[in-house]
């Protein structure tokens, strides 16, 4: 009953900043359209708002109370939180979009906070590539560890850290990712591709082992009562099956984008492009310096 209490009382905490972050990117995103500062497209606002909503379906929805009865609920959680939401929300423009719907005074006040507290270089270093493979590959791998995973199930603080984590090291892996659709060239489009392929390995390991692993990995599914008439070991395999099968389709999807662009015969020429308008913005107004470029 305690568990249960706190379940609640965590979905409705969901729930309310689910609809307050829609409404504060809402009004930004109205802003933004009135004021034609580079406004967002609509399939972008939408893709916002089916994150959030991927992210109360796996929090705070009744599918969040089924992860303690079977490891294929567990599984759509972690895929939400990881896999479908995080992107969506990034490419949304959520950052610039949710600055212009909160008031001015709050931003400043946050804007001065964050800059006394030297925390400005903060998101730079943690958006390297590297720190955010690692962050989401070790992520994924110490949850599934048989003891941390119990931990997680038995109790409530863990179960939050671990939803928490996964979502935080989802909307860190996608970054480089989000940065670098559809014309910005943060990384270049082979190294995007390689960045993919990497991160594809944790996740087919792990996958591929609660697939053809003949016995039950987690015991504490032993007990627990049968939904959908599968035993333990087919709900096991299934939860798998449904992480190798949802992941390598995004993570293709992604890749083909890119290997669109790699492959594009404009590639050279929008690149060239870019890179004068970044070398004309470099010399600023030097007189000679201009006449150079």
């Amino acid at each position: 009953m305690p568990h249960a209490h706190h379940a609640s009382v965590g979905s409705a905490w969901v729930s309310a900043s689910s609809i307050l972050a829609a409404l504060i990117y809402l009004r930004g995103w109205v802003r933004l359209r009135g004021l034609n500062l580079d406004s967002v497209q609509t399939w972008r606002a939408g893709g916002f708002m089916l994150g959030l909503f991927f992210i109360w379906l796996a929090i705070a929805s009744p599918l969040s109370a089924l992860d303690h009865d079977m490891l294929t609920a567990h599984m759509v959680q972690h895929l939400l939180l990881m896999t479908f939401a995080p992107p969506l929300i990034l490419l949304g423009a959520s950052v610039k979009t949710l600055m212009y719907g909160m008031p001015h005074r709050l931003m400043q006040s946050m804007g001065r906070q964050f800059q006394s507290a030297g925390l400005h270089h903060v998101p730079k270093a943690l958006a390297h590539p590297v720190i955010c493979w690692l962050a989401a590959a070790s992520t994924l791998v110490a949850w599934h560890i048989p003891a941390v995973f119990v931990l997680g199930l038995r109790s409530q603080m863990w179960h939050g850290i671990e939803q928490a984590s996964f979502l935080a090291t989802g909307l860190l892996f996608w970054w480089p990712v989000a940065r670098s659709f559809p014309n910005r060239l943060e990384l270049q489009e082979s190294s995007i591709l390689l960045y993919l392929f990497l991160a594809t390995l944790p996740c087919d390991i792990l996958s591929g082992f609660l697939v053809f692993c003949d016995r039950v990995v987690y015991p504490v599914f032993l007990t627990s009562p049968r939904s959908f008439g599968l035993s333990a070991l087919e709900d096991q395999q299934c939860a798998g099956a449904l992480m190798w099968t949802c992941v390598t389709i995004v993570y293709l999807i992604a890749a083909a984008i890119f290997a669109a662009r790699f492959l594009s015969p404009h590639r050279s020429e929008v690149r060239s492009i870019l890179e004068f308008e970044l070398e004309r913005s470099a010399v600023g107004t030097d007189p000679q310096r201009m006449e150079a470029v």
